[in-house]
């Protein structure tokens, strides 16, 4: 299947986590871990500074999914039913069937193997349900958390992009990685 338009984005499920369409409800928790300087560190946007910059983010992301750009899922911990992160593709090339996939995660939640389970969900629905043949990742050099995260659901280290992003008044060196369908079908067996 080609990807159109997701503006019922299907839920996905993991086992400790649901990654569900957003709702501008989500703005409360979604500030609470988007205005940590060290959850921004490494990303492309500034640290929310007001609940309004979510609520501006959050209709962005309701915009994008009646695009066929990409789309972002809202990751919701079962246990306590809280927005702890995100996790889409965005920069959609549906010429050349790939995308990128972005994420981010609430700190209390770093670590504990949540964001490779978000991914691995977000990679087998985008290789089951959609024409997608490579789904790309970047990340900053110094970015060793979010590199493991790409190197746990079997991305490949493909090299390095030289100031390849210019990223809150600066360029950055980004680090590339990427999984082919023909990867993830030879994992999923």
């Amino acid at each position: 299947m080609t990807l159109t338009l997701y503006p019922d984005l299907p839920i996905l499920e993991s086992d400790r986590l649901i990654l569900r369409k957003m709702t501008l409800e989500d703005a409360p928790d979604l500030f609470e871990y988007a205005s940590d300087p060290e959850v921004a560190q490494y990303t492309t946007w500034y640290p929310h500074q007001s609940l309004e910059d979510s609520h501006i983010f959050l209709n962005s992301v309701l915009e994008n999914y009646q695009t066929p750009k990409g789309f972002n899922w809202g990751i919701i911990h079962k246990d306590h039913s809280k927005l702890i992160g995100t996790c889409g593709l965005v920069d959609w090339v549906q010429s050349d069937h790939y995308a990128e996939i972005g994420y981010a995660l609430a700190r209390p939640y770093w670590g504990q193997g949540y964001m490779p389970e978000s991914v691995k969900a977000v990679v087998a629905f985008s290789f089951q349900e959609t024409d997608l043949n490579r789904i790309e990742g970047r990340c900053k050099l110094p970015n060793h958390a979010s590199a493991r995260v790409m190197e746990k659901v079997g991305m490949k280290f493909e090299g390095i992009l030289r100031q390849q992003m210019f990223i809150k008044g600066s360029f950055h060196d980004m680090k590339l990685y990427a999984i082919l369908r023909e990867d993830w079908e030879k994992l999923s067996k």
